[in-house]
């Protein structure tokens, strides 16, 4: 797909665009920012912009596109950018703003590079940008048609009818649809932005997984309130400030680490979490529960305490209706009333896996580096593991910093 006279270019000039290119996104993020404004409000997470994960995964996208391009120049690397896809439509983005993109992505390129920024360099960067837009553009008109909704218009009113409390950092919503018509079509594993007005009244949006099996009717999500550096500003309102009856603005489902094969395959399914990775999980049990799946399902958990430990009753409820599931829990401090968990950090030694099982991961990155290390090790193939990454994909990025 790209031309072999912009390969040839490509090739030579990677290694300093790649050096650059976190000082490139930087520069590209403050100057479109200062100049539309507007792209903050309900767009972009800025939680994100202040720690850097947003430019790290934006460069790491770049760099993996473009590599990709070059060990295989007859195809486009389609199947490398259907996580971002999913991630666009779930925050409403339009085939325009990939012309604002460009502006001020090759603007900092020019600043950041200066004269080795030739007009030949400058058309095959070029190449690759738009391959890489084109690509994304065409997906993501598939998915908004998928979801039966127009593009940037994925947004609906939901009431909350329902607030438990799950563990000290971690509540649930229930919500239903404010309008009573039925619910976008949405598939076990996928996730929901929620979007709402903060106090300076900017608008920000998250993704949370739906944490219950798909309905026609109801969605649930489990939110963990985020500290740190800043303390998370949306989990934080959401903690604090939605009550039962209240609205919120829901996206219609995305997201690419979803069930694929028919309710009835027999496929074992292994499930990996850590802390609030658990979410995803529990919707896959609860929709394999509810069209009482025969498929046998391994079920690994890690996290700090059993008091810290979401969703874990039900948990144990959907695996005790599963006629061929079982679950095997990790606590750092299980205390000593916990007798059924293992103590410390995750360790697959003594964990009998099913042959032919796919993998679903989520958690910390460490966390998921470590056990896909594991899975690998014992011999589980890399196309069988698959992994959800909450916030911006940095696996590329940790990877090769």
């Amino acid at each position: 797909m790209l031309s072999a006279e912009s390969a040839a270019v490509v090739r030579a000039t990677l290694p300093a665009v790649a050096g650059a290119l976190d000082e490139i996104t930087t520069r590209f993020y403050g100057a479109m920012f200062r100049d539309r404004p507007e792209l903050l409000d309900g767009m972009f997470n800025r939680g994100n912009q202040a720690d850097g994960t947003q430019r790290r995964a934006l460069a790491a996208s770049i760099a993996a596109f473009a590599t990709a391009l070059l060990e295989h120049p007859d195809t486009r690397p389609d199947a490398l950018l259907s996580r971002i896809a999913h991630k666009h439509t779930a925050v409403g983005v339009t085939d325009d703003q990939y012309t604002i993109v460009h502006k001020y992505l090759f603007g900092a390129i020019a600043e950041v590079l200066g004269d080795a920024v030739t007009p030949e360099v400058a058309a095959a960067w070029d190449e690759v940008y738009w391959l890489m837009a084109g690509a994304l553009i065409a997906q993501e008109a598939r998915l908004y048609q998928e979801a039966g909704v127009r593009p940037g218009q994925a947004w609906r009113q939901w009431t909350v009818v329902e607030r438990r409390t799950e563990t000290p950092d971690v509540v649930s919503f229930l919500l239903r649809p404010a309008d009573g018509a039925p619910a976008p079509r949405a598939r076990a594993g996928q996730y929901v932005s929620v979007r709402v007005e903060m106090p300076d009244g900017v608008r920000q949006l998250r993704q949370y997984t739906l944490s219950s099996a798909p309905d026609a009717g109801l969605r649930r999500i489990t939110v963990k309130r985020v500290t740190g550096t800043p303390d998370g500003e949306v989990s934080g309102l959401l903690h604090d400030k939605v009550q039962v009856g209240d609205e919120l603005s829901l996206s219609a489902p995305f997201g690419d680490v979803v069930l694929d094969d028919p309710a009835d395959a027999r496929t074992p399914l292994v499930l990996v979490s850590a802390g609030i990775g658990c979410t995803p999980m529990a919707g896959i049990l609860a929709h394999l529960a509810a069209v009482g799946s025969p498929r046998p399902v391994l079920v690994l958990h890690a996290d700090r305490s059993p008091a810290d430990h979401a969703l874990r009753g039900e948990t144990e409820q959907l695996v005790a209706r599963l006629p061929h599931a079982r679950a095997v829990f990790w606590y750092e401090r299980p205390g000593p009333e916990e007798t059924a968990a293992r103590e410390g950090l995750m360790d697959l030694d003594g964990i009998e896996l099913p042959d032919g099982a796919t993998v679903f991961l989520c958690g910390p990155l460490p966390f998921m580096r470590h056990v896909r290390g594991r899975l690998l090790s014992a011999g589980v193939p890399a196309r069988q593991i698959r992994y959800e990454v909450f916030g911006p994909d940095l696996w590329l990025a940790d990877a090769t910093s």
